[in-house]
């Protein structure tokens, strides 16, 4: 009976330690399954938190690349090139990122094509801040180039105003001037002969008589010498077809000649018949040299 009871006993304490194996064994399995769930989950966080991380960092490569094209700086055909490549991996990066199923693989070739990305963005700002330099210093050179054609344009322009000048100093200073200039109106007999006269009903045709005002300047050669007639109402009689230069404008002259002049205190005399006759009145000569105005004198007619 004894013997019997020991083996009961026995039988017993095989189960339970059966038991307290299994319950073991489930034991260490289920905290198997916890700690490797646990990984699971921690490397699941851990892929998406670098997702998002990549994920901002692309978008803050885009910002820079689109800062850098802000600057408005004419891009070479290799920089447009290399633009273009890099803005085709920002946005396969972009979309692979937003992949749900993305691998640790995947995931650490998108970090080496970020990395490739950041350095090429790098390395094309400086590119573009170079090309802006240059550029500035370019167009600086080229305003300061601008800035001294100016200058050289204005003191050129400055110069030959001044040239100008001078050579109507010159040209005004080396003209003939008239002097001691009196008029005489003269009635002509048939045999030819010149009669003085004071009447207007008998007069003919007027005598300039002038001398020239001595001048070192003025050329030792032939002059042409224009005469303007004013009648006593202010008109000027001559043809319309003599015309000349003088003080600027183009004028009518009513008579011209040519004289030599030699600084000798020579006295010269020019004849002007009316093709009019005379009236009562005041008569008003104007005399012209070298295009400038030589002299004035009147004669009143009775």
């Amino acid at each position: 009976m004894s013997d019997h009871k020991d083996l009961a006993n026995k039988g017993d304490r095989n189960k339970i330690y059966f038991l307290v194996v299994v319950i073991a064994a489930l034991l260490g399995t289920n905290a198997y399954l916890l700690v490797k769930d646990k990984h699971e989950n921690q490397r699941f966080v851990s892929v998406n938190t670098e997702k998002d991380r990549l994920k901002l960092e692309v978008e803050k490569i885009e910002i820079e690349l689109d800062k850098a094209n802000s600057l408005n700086v004419a891009l070479s055909e290799k920089l447009i090139k290399e633009q273009e490549l890099a803005r085709k991996k920002i946005a396969e990066l972009k979309l692979a990122l937003q992949d749900g199923t993305l691998t640790e693989e995947q995931l650490e070739r998108a970090q080496d094509e970020v990395k490739e990305l950041r350095v090429f963005v790098k390395n094309y700002n400086e590119s573009i801040i170079r090309l802006e330099r240059e550029n500035l210093n370019l167009k600086s050179e080229m305003d300061s180039l601008k800035v001294s054609a100016e200058a050289a344009a204005q003191r050129a322009a400055e110069l030959e105003k001044k040239n100008s000048e001078l050579d109507a100093r010159v040209k005004t200073s080396a003209a003939l001037k008239a002097s001691n200039v009196s008029i005489t109106a003269y009635r002509v007999k048939s045999s030819g002969r010149n009669i003085e006269v004071t009447k207007a009903s008998t007069a003919k045709k007027l005598s300039v008589h002038f001398e020239i005002v001595p001048n070192q300047l003025a050329k030792k050669d032939y002059h042409k010498i224009y005469l303007r007639v004013f009648d006593p109402a202010g008109n000027l009689i001559a043809n319309e077809n003599n015309m000349f230069e003088a003080d600027g404008q183009e004028m009518q002259f009513s008579s011209s000649t040519s004289i030599s002049y030699n600084d000798d205190n020579t006295a010269y005399t020019m004849d002007w018949i009316n093709p009019n006759p005379f009236i009562k009145g005041n008569y008003a000569i104007i005399l012209y040299a070298d295009g400038y105005t030589m002299g004035r004198s009147s004669i009143t007619l009775r």
